[in-house]
């Protein structure tokens, strides 16, 4: 498939940049990104995601389709933190298309490290892995400063519109900002701080807001017997009713530990392309089931 791919890529290579007064074509790593880059450019700018609704950035493979798009883009706002698909294909797409500037949206933002629960075999416990965390756009604040760098990008590719990117970003970053508040105020009477998840996609959001995220899956691997014992354990002694899950993956594994604990199994989406109000959502969710 990547051959495949990597070939026709190169065919569609001779569009060359737009022209004058055609929208400039913007392809991003993953759904939130659209939002935020639709946000600042407006009605000035074509977006294109490359990992699409029910993929995983983790494993995703671009199509030959998404390849012609990206021939036809003149920024790529990839997320910068480390993710496998920027991994595995960026230095390949920017190879074979010359006129491709690249946004850095994790530019200026502090990494933390990933969530990590022990495989069977090893010591029991929960902490930070030593490879940092890739899910950067989980918290509200990153976001605002994604938000810049998408801004900041837009202008030097076309600064005779600077005044738009600059007011559509201030606008928004207004909107997340409300919203951090927002949460913030909700969450501020919320005694149980610690919430259990299948994929640790959201250990940004639980940083921001003082919250502990406990990982059901670790290093991209669902839990053995005695892992999933030991979680079982860890879920009663922490009054823990509720594992969260996130559609990209399978959840068997939290729907076993869901079952051992008396507990549910609640979804909430790290990739909706619709970004503030899936934030909001899943802030809400969160804060529901913690209470």
């Amino acid at each position: 498939m990547k051959k495949i791919a990597w070939t026709l890529f190169a065919f569609f290579l001779m569009t060359g940049a737009a022209g004058a007064g055609e929208k400039i074509g913007v392809a991003v790593t993953i759904a939130p990104l659209a939002e935020l880059a639709e946000q600042v450019g407006g009605d000035l700018v074509s977006v294109t995601v490359m990992v699409p609704p029910g993929g995983s950035p983790h494993t995703y493979e671009p199509t030959p389709g998404q390849f012609r798009e990206l021939s036809r883009s003149r920024l790529y706002v990839k997320v910068g933190s480390g993710i496998e698909f920027e991994r595995v294909w960026l230095d390949k797409i920017l190879a074979v298309n010359r006129h491709l500037a690249v946004c850095d949206a994790s530019h200026g933002i502090r990494p933390i490290g990933m969530a990590h629960h022990h495989h069977d075999g090893e010591k029991g416990g929960h902490h930070r892995h030593a490879g940092s965390d890739p899910h950067i756009w989980t918290s509200l604040n990153n976001a605002v400063i994604m938000t810049g760098n998408i801004r900041q990008s837009l202008t030097a590719l076309d600064p005779a519109n600077e005044a738009r990117y600059r007011n559509n970003a201030d606008a928004y970053i207004s909107r997340l900002r409300a919203l951090k508040n927002r949460v913030e105020t909700g969450l501020q009477n919320v005694r149980q701080r610690k919430f259990m998840v299948f994929h640790p996609a959201f250990g940004y959001f639980a940083e921001e807001f003082n919250l502990i995220q406990i990982p059901v899956e670790s290093g991209g691997k669902e839990p053995g017997a005695q892992s999933l014992a030991r979680l079982i354990k860890k879920a009663k002694a922490d009054k823990i009713t509720v594992i969260f899950a996130e559609p990209q993956f399978n959840i068997k594994s939290a729907r076993t530990l869901a079952q051992a604990i008396g507990g549910d199994v609640v979804m909430i989406d790290p990739l909706a392309r619709n970004y503030l109000q899936n934030m909001e959502k899943v802030a809400q969710t969160v804060t529901d089931k913690l209470r």
